[in-house]
């Protein structure tokens, strides 16, 4: 049974239903936290024109980039809280949250002092236009004043999620969302901050969920609570969570490097194809981020069941994960194909912006359940505890694929629409490798164990 009412039972009973109460909140705090961002391209959209819309998008693969590789290790602390929780070990649990919250307070300091030092240089490699770079470096380097607590969130609510709580980070995350959003508009419209106020609304609200959710930790019962003075790095636990994290790290590093890539060949094409490219990938960041919080579910629901051997449940996992990918991704994506115009122009009223948004929209969205399955196989595989061959596979199906791409074919068909095929053309390879693996685990798991428990 569990302790309390936000916990999930994820070894026994129907499943759909739990993946469900699991995944729509957890949806809905990833919408929350690119909303973030949304709200501030909005407002700097439309009330501070395209070169500060620009320059606020020019910053968010590269921000990825640099962040991916420490939020994929929040992934390994998911995976070993909740092998302990299932297991009942609340020592062992305790240890893996104060290394889990140890090592975000560092890695957050890190990035706070790489992304300031970097900004420039980096920005400068992506070809970042001269009438942008400096609004750009602006916004990069007070972003990344938020960092130690973007990182400390993301690492807290990563143990919440081991134990099927998704609903208080949701609400950590509303109360923080309208700090922002009240933030942008009073610094920006009021106050003619551009991208500095943004920047600034950003880092307030990061701070605020920051807070709601360390406070949580510290007042629950049981392995997971929080206690200051217990913080610490345990190196047996930081080992596994980098085991499982870092090849996940990795891989979404290597693939937002595939981004900048592609955020390079788009920023040839001048700054309308940019402000269209950061309005378009605004909106594929909702759908990614939908459909992953299907694959984080059929992470924390594998790495439970996994650790207690009840691997029968573990297959109807993956199929409802699957079916309930298929759904989200057809809905979500289908809506923003058919409302594509409609949805830009809340980005910008710029024709030519809309223009060049549409031509990336068209060629991705009613593709975006490939992505999905994509995204959700290694999801499984790393709730069973491997995550280096999905890592490989995921960085030669869509980083390789892509670069190809980039440097072969899109030279001599020098379109927007041509050279954002790559996205499903990439998905597609790459789901193909990684069905391949994980039918082989399954059967060296079987070979192992057995059929397991039902």
């Amino acid at each position: 049974m569990s302790k309390n009412r936000f916990e999930i039972d994820m070894l026994n009973g129907s499943i759909m239903p739990k993946l469900i109460s699991f995944a729509l909140p957890l949806m809905a705090s990833s919408i929350l936290q690119l909303l973030f961002n949304a709200v501030d391209v909005i407002t700097v959209g439309q009330f501070s024109g395209s070169d500060a819309l620009a320059a606020v998008g020019s910053t968010t693969a590269l921000i990825n980039m640099l962040t991916n590789l420490m939020i994929g290790i929040s992934l390994g602390a998911n995976v070993l809280s909740a092998r302990y929780f299932a297991t009942k070990q609340d020592k062992e649990m305790s240890k893996t949250v104060h290394t889990a919250i140890t090592f975000a307070m560092i890695s957050g300091t890190i990035m706070l002092i790489i992304g300031i030092a970097l900004a420039r240089p980096l920005l400068l490699l992506m070809d970042t236009p001269s009438n942008v770079i400096d609004q750009s470096v602006l916004y990069m380097r007070i972003y990344f004043l938020g960092m130690p607590f973007f990182m400390m969130y993301n690492f807290c609510a990563a143990v919440l999620r081991a134990i099927g709580d998704t609903k208080r980070p949701l609400i950590f995350l509303f109360i923080a969302g309208l700090l922002n959003t009240g933030l942008n508009l009073l610094l920006v419209i009021k106050f003619h901050m551009g991208v500095a106020g943004v920047g600034i609304a950003t880092v307030a609200s990061q701070m605020l969920s920051c807070i709601l959710v360390t406070t949580c930790l510290m007042k629950v019962e049981g392995g997971y609570k929080l206690d200051f003075r217990k913080l610490g790095i345990d190196l047996s636990k930081l080992k596994t969570m980098c085991k499982v994290g870092i090849p996940a790290g990795i891989q979404g590093t290597v693939i937002s490097f595939s981004n900048v890539l592609l955020q390079s060949s788009v920023n040839s094409f001048g700054k309308d194809a940019m402000a269209g490219y950061t309005s378009a990938n605004n909106v594929l960041g909702f759908l990614f981020v939908s459909i992953n919080s299907v694959s984080q579910a059929c992470m924390s629901f594998t790495s439970q069941n996994f650790s207690v051997r009840k691997f029968k449940r573990m297959n109807r996992i993956l199929k409802d994960c699957f079916i309930l990918d298929l759904i989200v991704a057809g809905i979500l994506g289908g809506i923003s194909f058919v409302f594509a115009r409609q949805i830009l122009g809340i980005y910008s009223k710029e024709t030519e912006v809309i223009s060049y948004g549409l031509e990336i929209m068209y060629m991705t969205t009613i593709t975006y359940f490939i992505c999905g399955f994509m995204d959700l196989i290694p999801g499984a595989l790393r709730g069973m505890g491997y995550s280096s061959i999905p890592m490989l596979f995921s960085i030669i199906g869509t980083v390789g694929t892509r670069i190809v791409w980039i440097y072969l074919l899109f030279p001599h068909f020098r379109s927007l629409d041509f050279l954002f095929i790559s996205y499903p053309v990439s998905w597609i390879v790459t789901v193909m490798m990684q069905l391949s693996y994980y039918i082989l685990v399954r059967r060296k798991i079987k070979a192992k164990y057995g059929e397991g428990i039902t």
